[in-house]
């Protein structure tokens, strides 16, 4: 890890190095980041080798084979109009994974931006955006989703952008707690009387001490949206020229076959988003248990 200690533009990378070491140790040593991270490679390979290991393309169709359960020839079965339900399903998996990575990354954004002046600069500024913080975590946020998604529109970008602009508020609320705290501290008091300026001591003393817990939050934050997604998708608002486990769930839906039992149908697309969503989960939830200093003094006090 030396090379990380070089100087950048000027500026130490230690703390970011540190970071990844630390990373790096908790992917190696924690069970649960372990299986989850498994669980996502395989995921992630059959996203990208899904025209290989598909036996058909997601726009063929049969209409010998309409609503027919899983066959040799159909591994899953087919929907309505005779698709190959195993190649919808593979396909799906991407748009699931883009779109839950880019939600989470503008999440993430927004909402440490948000903590990190709400909470070092405190005032107006702080309770201005302490209200929209309660609003959109009083609101039922699919509510919200539906509503301004029937505003931007239904294309890929809008829904990643109704789902990130959305969701920020527990991180921010989080990190604002923390620097809350932080900025009282002694060294933060000493480097402002050695007249550091605000954004010195933000970015370099507060934001290596919060990255830590943002970082397990954003991770937590994909799985809510990709399950948000598809709650989306199967109630209108969304993108239905990509195939995805919402559309899959709606299309069950609408006709018919969630009324009449063929379960190939539904619960297929079901597993897989759960399953996905839970791998997500069982990463944040183990970089979180070792990240967080809050957890980390709960779970492991000092004597």
């Amino acid at each position: 890890m030396r090379r990380c200690m070089v100087l950048l533009n000027g500026k130490s990378t230690g703390h970011t190095c540190a970071l990844l070491a630390r990373m790096l140790t908790i992917i190696r040593g924690n069970r649960s980041v372990k299986a989850g991270l498994t669980v996502l490679l395989i995921y992630v390979s059959l996203s990208i080798l899904a025209p290989y290991i598909t036996p058909y393309k997601p726009s063929d169709t049969d209409p010998s084979s309409i609503l027919q359960p899983p066959s040799v020839k159909h591994l899953l079965g087919t929907d309505e109009v005779g698709r190959d339900l195993f190649t919808l399903n593979i396909y799906s998996i991407r748009t699931s994974l883009v779109v839950g990575l880019a939600s989470a990354v503008l999440t993430a954004v927004i909402g440490l931006a948000a903590g990190l002046v709400s909470g070092y600069y405190g005032g107006l500024v702080d309770e201005i955006l302490m209200h929209v913080v309660n609003f959109l975590l009083a609101m039922p946020s699919i509510v919200l989703m539906i509503v301004i998604g029937s505003i931007l529109g239904s294309n890929t970008l809008s829904v990643i952008l109704i789902i990130g602009l959305l969701s920020w508020s527990p991180i921010a609320r989080i990190v604002r707690s923390m620097v809350l705290s932080l900025r009282e501290w002694a060294f933060i008091q000493v480097a402002r009387s050695l007249g550091a300026g605000d954004s010195w001591i933000i970015t370099r003393h507060i934001l290596p001490a919060v990255a830590p817990v943002a970082i397990a939050n954003t991770v937590l934050s994909v799985s809510t949206a990709i399950f948000s997604h598809a709650a989306l998708v199967f109630m209108g608002v969304g993108n239905i020229g990509e195939w995805n486990w919402g559309l899959i769930l709606y299309n069950a839906y609408v006709s018919g076959a969630l009324a009449a039992g063929m379960w190939w149908y539904f619960i297929p697309p079901g597993v897989m988003l759960i399953s996905l969503a839970y791998a997500v989960m069982l990463v944040g939830y183990g970089i979180e248990r070792e990240l967080d200093p809050r957890m980390l003094t709960t779970e492991n006090p000092i004597p």
